[in-house]
């Protein structure tokens, strides 16, 4: 191996606190955006599929079952679908969730000064990358429709499935967040 390609290794192979970071402030942007983005009625409208198939979660709207006819495209603004969607409580739902997430971000990012609010963060992330990954269980949405295409369902993710599979990413950053975090968490116990 040459001499520059070795020291461009072990240099790489330094930086793997920094990547860390990087990983955590990644998933911190990520959640505080789409977070600010639920106020957003073309946002909150994007998750109802999502929402209204969980079985944990369709309870948060007062007619989940009827909300594939009032479904609007991005930048599409029909009074009658608006008004449903106020009366199904998607906004306020789509707020709260909203809340959730930036506060999931910040949590993430305290961990610079707290790595034990930093764990809980990362632990939460976790946890919500669970439940979004669950939409591939519960939302037909989630797989290319039998619409004529031969090609359809499973293993064919939609432009939904696809949004849905990347909480994997999520979920393993923030694993390796969570232990970064345990990690400083003992070595400031030691200190003590």
């Amino acid at each position: 191996m040459s001499n520059k390609l070795s020291s461009l290794i072990r240099s790489l192979a330094g930086l793997s606190a920094l990547s860390i970071r990087l990983i955590r402030i990644s998933i911190a942007i990520v959640l505080i955006w789409i977070g600010g983005l639920k106020v957003y009625n073309y946002e909150a409208e994007g998750i109802v599929p999502f929402v209204a198939n969980s079985p944990f979660m369709s309870f948060f709207y007062a007619h989940p079952e009827d909300y594939k006819t009032h479904m609007q495209k991005e930048g599409e603004a029909n009074p009658d679908k608006i008004a449903w969607h106020e009366a199904n409580h998607t906004y306020l739902f789509s707020y709260g969730l909203g809340s959730v997430l930036v506060v999931l971000g910040f949590l993430l990012l305290v961990n610079k000064y707290h790595p034990g609010i930093g764990m809980i963060g990362a632990g939460l992330v976790m946890i919500m990358s669970a439940v979004t990954l669950s939409f591939l269980i519960t939302t037909t949405d989630s797989w290319v429709p039998a619409l004529g295409d031969p090609d359809h369902g499973f293993p064919l993710l939609s432009a939904r499935g696809r949004l849905v599979i990347k909480d994997i990413i999520m979920m393993a950053g923030a694993f390796a967040a969570l232990c970064d975090s345990a990690k400083q968490y003992l070595n400031l116990k030691a200190l003590k």
